[in-house]
């Protein structure tokens, strides 16, 4: 297949606003793609090469991509570097580019999906001594041949920021529609193997029953349950007839695969960390006393001079860091408090009860006291004694409780209301950063206020709700900077504008009403709770919607 057809049907859902339109150019797309590049071609409709579990990063940053931009147009960097600044978009700058630009290329060969998804794969395996320049070699190679539109959506699918609004509902509802199953079977198949393009395959080559043959496969993540928000304590309690409190921890949700002495780690974002954390490697080698199971927990940090549990924000250091892991373990070790088992020796347990789950998992754990161990859990419907239990976990340092039903089976990647969790303080956002000021005074160094932005469902964009400044540390503000600079897209004066990528979970007084930014609403007194880029993408930022609804529970003006 030619890359211009893809890149053709990325123009029309880029100019598509409406969900079922765009999911009907998908359909058509996949009834037209032969059976073995299928795999390939949804993975690129999502602007990746690899499904989202591989852990593998392409190394790809804007200052690269300008020079393999100016290598293949024959632009000299600076003039590169001034469109980037007009229009914020490097996949648009190097269209620009191709189109006018000064060096013809004698012979031009045709692309291929196969060629472009082979090639990008490529990056991902380079490292040491020359390889950015192998990369650049690589990248150019393809925008040397590239029509003026194919280098647009080159650019984008490498540097991650395909933006076509095409989102994992769209494919999963696509692939249903164009091989007539059913759209709740095609993503009970996908929570089970996240990559939508082997779900794609499956759904076109073997149809209804290939899909609900898919298993579980260990060292393939499944999506993890999560819990739904109760509004206190008492509501969570009089949901269920029988019910068990645990810690809700302010950590990781860690999956953990075993397989023989094979172990595996996984984010709740199904993030292979293994390498950053051998100690929970090892605590599973020695602490699991059965040969193959998917056990979960919730991994805190903990400080090494007190022994008592550090923010989430700290921990965070260890799922970022890529070398000197030894020395992280060191200085951040860890504690893992098991509360669920989805799978044990061949046998799937999602039909269990939590109840019966829960005694599988004690019966399978050699407890090693405060690093690898069993929550604390509190079976109970007297509210008086769950309120002593909260004020316990908040006491230990923890975000609350998760209130679960005995009785529930395990949905994964649902959210079903098995579990309630209940927290102290108001309904935190979680928002993006796509913009900032750099400060002044002893600040002039770090960007010290950032522009927050919530979720379109609808175009895909990130709309303005609110500015943070205050409530950081400076050791906050340096390392906020740190992780900022490298996104900044555009300069004017002191405002810098920021690649949607960094998720922070903002607390803030109220919502209210506001003409200055483009999604109507500002968050009154915004502060920071903690960064969730490691757990929670841009795309998985809360919404427009969800803002509006509580401005509407306040029961404000306006």
């Amino acid at each position: 297949m030619e890359y211009s057809i893809l890149a053709d049907i990325y123009e029309k859902l880029e100019k598509t606003s409406a969900k079922l339109g765009k999911r009907d150019i998908v359909v058509e797309l996949l009834k037209n793609t032969p059976n073995e590049l299928l795999p390939k071609v949804v993975l690129l409709l999502v602007g990746r090469v690899f499904a989202s579990h591989s852990g593998e990063e392409l190394g790809i940053a804007d200052k690269m991509m300008i020079r393999v931009i100016s290598k293949s147009s024959g632009f000299s960097d600076k003039d590169t570097i001034k469109r980037f600044r007009d229009s914020g978009d490097l996949g648009k700058v190097a269209e620009e580019c191709i189109k006018i630009k000064r060096q013809t290329t004698l012979s031009q060969k045709k692309l291929t999906v196969g060629k472009i998804f082979e090639n990008v794969q490529k990056l991902a395996t380079i490292s040491g001594i020359g390889s950015q320049d192998k990369k650049l070699s690589i990248i150019a190679e393809l925008l040397t041949s590239a029509k003026p539109k194919e280098a647009r959506y080159i650019v984008r699918t490498v540097l991650g920021t395909l933006r076509i609004g095409v989102a994992e509902g769209i494919i999963r509802d696509a692939i249903a529609k164009a091989f007539d199953v059913d759209a709740k079977v095609v993503e009970n198949a996908w929570n089970l193997n996240a990559d939508y393009g082997e779900i794609a395959r499956i759904a076109k080559e073997k149809g209804e029953e290939g899909l609900r043959g898919v298993s579980v496969e260990l060292g393939n993540p499944i999506q993890v349950l999560l819990a739904q928000k109760a509004k206190d304590l008492k509501e969570a309690l009089d949901k269920f007839e029988n019910a068990a409190l645990e810690f809700k921890y302010d950590g990781m949700r860690a999956e953990i695969h075993k397989k023989g002495d094979r172990i595996w780690i996984f984010t709740r974002r199904l993030e292979d960390v293994s390498n950053q954390f051998p100690d929970l490697v090892k605590f599973a080698k020695d602490g699991v006393i059965v040969k193959d199971c998917i056990i979960e927990g919730e991994v805190i940090g903990i400080n090494p001079d007190t022994g008592k549990p550090l923010p989430f924000q700290q921990l965070s250091q260890r799922v970022q860091r890529k070398y000197d892991i030894e020395k992280m373990v060191k200085e951040i070790p860890i504690q893992i408090n098991l509360f669920d088992i989805t799978y044990l020796d061949g046998k799937q347990l999602f039909d269990e009860t939590f109840r019966d789950r829960r005694k599988i998992l004690e019966k399978i754990i050699k407890p090693i006291p405060n690093k690898f161990q069993i929550a604390k859990q509190l079976v109970t419907k007297d509210l008086e004694k769950a309120e002593v239990f909260y004020k316990d976990a908040l006491k230990h340092g923890q975000e609350g409780l998760i209130v679960k039903n005995l009785d529930s089976k395990y949905q994964p990647g649902r959210r079903v209301g098995f579990w309630l969790k209940v927290k102290p303080t108001m309904e935190n956002l979680d928002l993006v950063i796509i913009g900032a000021d750099w400060g002044t005074g002893k600040r002039a160094q770090w960007l010290s206020s950032y522009i927050l932005a919530c979720r379109d469902t609808n175009t895909g964009k990130f709309l303005e709700c609110g500015m943070m400044g205050t409530g950081l540390s400076d050791k906050q503000f340096k390392d906020m900077t740190a992780k900022l600079k490298p996104l900044i897209i555009d300069e004017n004066g002191r405002r810098v504008k920021i690649k949607p990528k960094i998720v922070v979970e903002v607390a803030y007084e109220e919502i209210q009403k506001s003409p200055h930014y483009n999604s109507s609403y500002a968050l009154r007194f915004p502060r920071l709770i903690r960064e969730r880029t490691q757990d929670k993408g841009a795309n998985e930022a809360d919404t427009i919607k969800r803002l509006r609804d509580l401005f509407k529970s306040q029961g404000k003006r306006g």
